[in-house]
């Protein structure tokens, strides 16, 4: 007789909402546990562990503000004992998600947002992968998320989607590196995306869901789901040769 497999278990940042949400509940119809951050609802978070829960697995919300490095080994003391709640070990995936928007000339972004910006959209995430790699299993997936910004400009973007170019490259390096390990790392880049991400300014402002719509192939802007199920596919066995890799997931924006 076999004994069944322990399900994988994924820690997504900024799962309360979002992209991050749909990642989180498309691991959990799959099958995947989720340890998952929230920065400050609560409420919100609580919805997704329910939600998790009735498509098919446990999900554990935790609070953490990505921005703040000191915060994070006292973090990833809880993500061990969330991972005992879970009945596992050690982690097989980490996206790391969260993270804010910024729109301002580079002529007039002052030093305190590029200051934040880098705290959250590139500091955070390069230290907290760090101090999370010791408890992924071998073979693991990680998957950071860049912006389809990184390729096509948009006026107001640059200081955002530079650091977003960082992340780009930073996926490769961890790529290398952990290879040896067998964990493989890619960036998922979304194009406009109908969430509350920059006060949902695409889902919210018809003209820019009209613009939108008109500079993309398929016609409209994104949904959450539309970057959830991809993230989700990237970490299973199917996506197990794909490393390194950038892979926008915009509708053709801008072609």
């Amino acid at each position: 007789m076999t004994t069944p497999s322990h399900p994988k278990t994924a820690l997504v940042t900024g799962g309360s909402r979002g992209l991050g949400r749909s990642t989180v509940l498309a691991l959990a119809s799959r099958g995947v546990q989720s340890i998952f951050t929230y920065n400050s609802s609560k409420d919100e978070a609580d919805k997704v562990v329910e939600a998790a829960r009735q498509a098919g697995a446990a999900a554990i919300a935790l609070q953490l503000d990505t921005g703040k490095i000191g915060t994070f080994a006292d973090f990833v003391n809880r993500v061990t004992m969330a991972l005992t709640d879970l009945g596992a070990e050690r982690l097989d995936f980490l996206v790391n998600n969260a993270g804010i928007s910024h729109h301002n000339s580079i002529e007039h972004t002052t030093e305190a947002e590029l200051d934040l910006l880098y705290d959250v959209n590139f500091k955070g995430v390069f230290f907290l992968t760090q101090q999370l790699v010791p408890h992924i299993n071998d073979g693991g997936r990680i998957i950071n998320i860049s912006t389809g910004l990184t390729r096509f400009c948009v006026p107001e973007s640059g200081p955002y989607a530079a650091l977003k170019g960082a992340i780009e490259v930073l996926t490769r390096y961890q790529a290398k590196e952990l290879g040896p390990r067998r964990i493989t790392v890619n960036a998922v880049a979304p194009g406009a995306i109908q969430t509350d991400f920059s006060g949902g300014t695409v889902r919210d402002n018809p003209d820019v869901n009209k613009f939108v719509s008109s500079v993309t192939a398929l016609g409209r802007p994104g949904l959450p789901d539309d970057i959830g199920h991809l993230v989700a596919s990237l970490l299973s066995e199917d996506s197990r040769w794909v490393n390194a890799q950038r892979i926008e997931a915009s509708g053709g924006m801008f072609l």
